[in-house]
């Protein structure tokens, strides 16, 4: 009966989410389009493209000044923190990217101490690079691409994680758990000796207008854009929202809830009770100020959305 009562309450859910007229804000800071007229000066020495995107979000958010400045090379997109996101409908995927002319595609989990995909991405690359005229290039016999994408999905992980499939050797890019880590196009990094092959890391970009308020706060809760920037409070209540829109319920256990909720103030107010939480305000009443304490709803959210990341609330599918 419990059971039955709860599953009649997720029937009542939101099937929209209400942004309230809010808009994203443009956030292309200067080293952003700095970093953006760099790598197109660079693209003399590129052989390839490598583009990085969030598995969880394979349509949203890619910057489309990517494919308008970078198609005049071949073109790889890795789809990473697979580890993190729904595959069960890869197929799907992989069909609708081919409908917009992207066929190389590469799922990677980059953190992970020895992905076999990452190995294959040396023998993918040269089959793209050879597949094409180099141009200027042809007498070359090493390799340059350039590792391009928007913010915090992994571009600096996936050097890394070249180096140590390939050259048995230590990371040479600063890794973050926030966007903006990688703020200038960096030296050329070697990621392996036979062929030998070089990458430029880049900093994240993202478009000067994010298409949609939706594709905004998917971004965001990928971590992509600043939290403070969107709110923590929006991001956890789209959070919650997509959850309960994908029928993924693993809350409820984590912070000892008693059934799915929709409502984020009582969700974030039971996990600041869980976690303790608390801040103390002063109180005006008319016989004098009080100091009370109140569950700390912001430090809630920061935990909700930072748990979601981690993997920690199963693996989704936000597109």
């Amino acid at each position: 009966m419990k059971l039955y009562h709860a599953l009649c309450n997720v029937g009542k859910f939101r099937t929209v989410f209400d942004f309230g007229g809010r808009e994203v804000a443009h956030w292309f800071p200067g080293h952003m389009a700095k970093g953006l007229k760099q790598m197109r000066a660079s693209l003399k020495s590129v052989d390839c493209i490598i583009e990085i995107h969030d598995a969880r979000i394979p349509f949203s958010g890619r910057n489309p000044a990517f494919q308008e400045t970078f198609d005049v090379r071949p073109h790889l997109l890795i789809l990473n923190k697979m580890d993190l996101a729904d595959l069960s409908n890869q197929e799907r995927i992989l069909k609708k990217l081919e409908k917009k002319g992207v066929t190389n595609v590469l799922f990677t989990d980059c953190l992970k101490q020895r992905d076999d995909n990452v190995k294959k991405l040396v023998p993918m690359v040269v089959e793209i690079i050879e597949s094409k005229p180099r141009f200027n290039r042809d007498e070359n016999t090493n390799y340059c691409l350039m590792v391009i994408g928007v913010p915090n999905v992994g571009k600096s992980s996936l050097i890394n994680s070249l180096r140590r499939t390939n050259l048995k050797k230590g990371r040479a890019s600063r890794v973050g758990g926030e966007p903006g880590i990688t703020k200038a196009v960096l030296t050329r990094i070697q990621v392996c000796q036979r062929p030998i092959m070089h990458l430029l890391d880049t900093p994240g970009v993202l478009p000067p207008k994010i298409e949609s308020v939706e594709t905004g706060m998917k971004l965001a809760l990928c971590g992509t854009i600043l939290d403070h920037l969107v709110g923590e409070d929006i991001i956890a209540d789209y959070l919650l929202y997509s959850l309960n829109r994908l029928g993924v319920f693993s809350y409820v256990e984590k912070y000892n809830l008693q059934e799915p909720s929709d409502d984020i103030q009582y969700v974030l107010k039971r996990i600041a009770v869980k976690l303790g939480k608390t801040q103390r305000v002063t109180a005006i009443t008319g016989v004098g100020n009080i100091t009370i304490t109140i569950p700390n709803y912001t430090a809630a959210a920061y935990d909700f959305i930072r748990t979601f990341r981690k993997g920690e609330l199963g693996q989704v599918m936000l597109d």
